[in-house]
């Protein structure tokens, strides 16, 4: 199985699809948002950057997949995961034990040299309550499934990077 993962993050595909599956949910995001009029909060925010950063380590990898370049990426993926990780389990506490003492901030607070709220407010304003439980699906809340979503691209992370010294199998003509 390393061998294999080693195999796939020399390629384009895998990253591709990772960049994919990562601009998906944040499509999805957007639905719920601007389609089922959801307000997200200040840790949705995050959460989505964290999302945009697993997006950015697959374009990254996607880029030359061959090259030192994927260690890169892979430290971006591994980064963004592991971030993202950690706001969703804030939030999930947030929601589940709610308390004045426990609150989230009023706006995203974003480097001056990098104001997303500024440039692109559809995307990284925040409207909502960070302890308001919006949506559901089979009993768990949106904190929860990306809770779920940040752990599994960790774990596949972790595995790619563990994978990296096994060389994929030479392949001759009568597979030997």
């Amino acid at each position: 199985m390393l061998r294999y993962l080693n195999e796939c993050s020399r390629g384009r595909g895998a990253w591709i699809l990772m960049a994919l599956t990562a601009f998906a949910l944040e499509m999805v995001a957007l639905w719920f948002q601007h389609v089922m009029l959801l307000k997200p909060c200040v840790l949705c925010i995050y959460e989505r950057c964290a999302l945009f950063g697993v997006m950015g380590a697959g374009i990254v990898g996607a880029i030359a997949p061959k090259t030192p370049l994927r260690y890169v990426a892979l430290v971006i993926w591994i980064y963004s995961a592991f971030r993202g990780i950690q706001l969703a389990w804030e939030h999930t506490m947030i929601q589940l034990h709610p308390s004045p003492f426990m609150t989230c901030d009023f706006a995203a607070r974003f480097p001056e040299w990098l104001p997303l709220n500024k440039w692109l407010p559809q995307v990284f304003v925040a409207t909502g309550d960070c302890a308001e439980r919006q949506w559901e699906f089979l009993t768990l809340d949106m904190p929860q499934w990306l809770l779920g979503i940040f752990v599994a691209y960790l774990i596949v992370a972790l595995l790619v990077l563990i994978a990296q010294p096994f060389k994929p199998k030479k392949r001759d003509l009568f597979g030997r």
